[in-house]
C-alpha cells in the first residue's frame, strides 16, 4: 500500500488530517498551501500568537513554522506548544533558510521534529510532512485504543484523568467555566442481583449510549469512571449548560427504558447526577471532583433520579 493511501486509510473514519503553516511572509504560506491543500485541511497564521491560538483550538496534525518572524518567533512558538500537554504530541516541522548546524541542533533541544531548508524541494516537503503526520495518526489511534472502555465504547478511567487535567489547564488558562458531571446508576447493585451480570453489561452500554448521545459538541468528554459510575466533562459550560445537558441525558436514560422491578424507586433504570461548575483558579483540580461527588451524593438523599449542585 502506498503511503498515500495509508493516509487515507488512517483518516477515511475522521476528516481530512490538518496541517498549520505559520511564516509572517504570506508569499511563503501560499506557496506551501499549493503543495497541500488537495490532501489536507490547510490552516495559516503570519504570527506566533495567532498560531498558538490556532493550535490549541484546532488541534492540527502537524504544524510547519518559520522561525525569524517579528515578536515571538518560531523557537519561542515551539517551547510553548511542546510544553503544554495539550499540543505536546504535534510535531512541528521548522521551515527556515538557515543552514547553520547550531540552529538545527537548537530547535531539536526544544522538541521540534525535523527541519525543512528554504529554498525547498516540493517533493522532499511533502514526503517529510506525510511521514510526521503518519506517525502521528498511527499514535493517535494507538492511544484511543488505550483509552476506551471495552464494555461501553466510552472514554475509560485513565483518558477522563488526562481530559480532566487539560481541560483544567484549559479553562484556567482561558478563566472560562468548566463542568463536571458525575453519574451513578440507581440500584445498580439490585439490578445485578436481579437480572445477572450479563444483563448488567447490557444495561452499562445502554447507559454508556444514553450519556453520548445527550452531550452535544466533540470537546465534551465522557467516560467510564469505575463500575456503574460515569463521568462527563463539559469545557467552557456553565451551570444553565450543565442543566439542560443533564436533563438531556437523564430523559434519554427515561427513553431508554430497561425494566428494573427491583428498583426502589421506578420499574426501569434510573441514575443519578452530580453536578460541578467552577471556574479554576488554581492549578489543582481536586475540587471540582470532590464537590461533583458531594452533589451526586445529594442527588441520592433527595430520592434519587435527578441531578443536583453543590449546596
Amino acid at each position: 500500500m502506498s503511503r498515500g493511501n495509508t493516509l487515507k486509510q488512517l483518516s477515511a473514519n475522521r476528516r481530512k488530517p490538518v496541517l498549520l503553516l505559520v511564516d509572517d511572509q504570506r508569499v511563503n504560506i501560499f506557496a506551501l498551501n499549493a503543495l497541500f491543500e488537495d490532501d489536507y485541511d490547510v490552516l495559516m497564521a503570519t504570527d506566533g500568537e495567532a498560531a498558538i491560538k490556532l493550535v490549541r483550538d484546532q488541534m492540527p496534525d502537524a504544524v510547519l513554522l518559520d522561525i525569524n518572524m517579528p515578536g515571538m518567533d518560531g523557537y519561542e512558538v515551539c517551547r510553548i506548544l511542546t510544553s503544554d500537554k495539550l499540543t505536546e504530541d504535534i510535531p512541528i516541522i521548522f521551515v527556515t533558510g538557515e543552514t547553520d548546524s547550531d540552529v538545527e541542533a537548537h530547535g531539536f533541544e526544544i522538541g521540534a521534529s525535523d527541519f525543512i531548508t528554504k529554498p525547498f524541494n516540493p517533493t522532499i516537503v511533502r514526503a517529510r510532512v506525510l511521514t510526521h503526520v503518519l506517525l502521528k495518526l498511527q499514535r493517535d489511534v494507538m492511544k484511543d485504543m488505550a483509552m476506551i472502555d471495552v464494555l461501553t465504547g466510552l472514554s475509560n478511567r485513565r483518558k477522563f484523568d488526562d481530559a480532566l487535567e487539560i481541560n483544567w489547564k484549559l479553562c484556567l488558562r482561558e478563566k472560562r467555566p468548566l463542568t463536571l458531571l458525575m453519574l451513578d446508576v440507581d440500584y445498580f447493585k439490585k439490578y445485578n442481583d436481579h437480572y445477572g451480570h450479563i444483563e448488567g453489561d447490557k444495561c452499562l452500554q445502554l447507559i454508556g449510549k444514553a450519556l453520548s448521545n445527550g452531550l452535544r459538541r466533540p470537546a465534551d468528554v465522557c467516560s467510564r469512571y469505575g463500575g456503574e459510575e460515569f463521568a462527563c466533562l463539559l469545557p467552557f459550560t456553565d451551570e444553565t449548560g450543565a442543566s439542560l445537558v443533564a436533563e438531556s441525558i437523564l430523559k434519554n436514560i427515561h427513553d431508554t427504558n430497561i425494566p428494573h422491578v427491583a428498583s426502589d424507586i421506578a420499574t426501569t433504570v434510573t441514575a443519578s447526577i452530580g453536578i460541578c461548575t467552577l471556574i479554576p483558579q488554581t492549578s489543582d483540580h481536586t475540587e471540582i471532583l470532590l464537590k461533583a461527588d458531594e452533589a451526586l451524593y445529594l442527588s441520592k438523599q433527595r430520592g434519587r433520579n435527578r441531578y443536583s449542585f453543590p449546596e
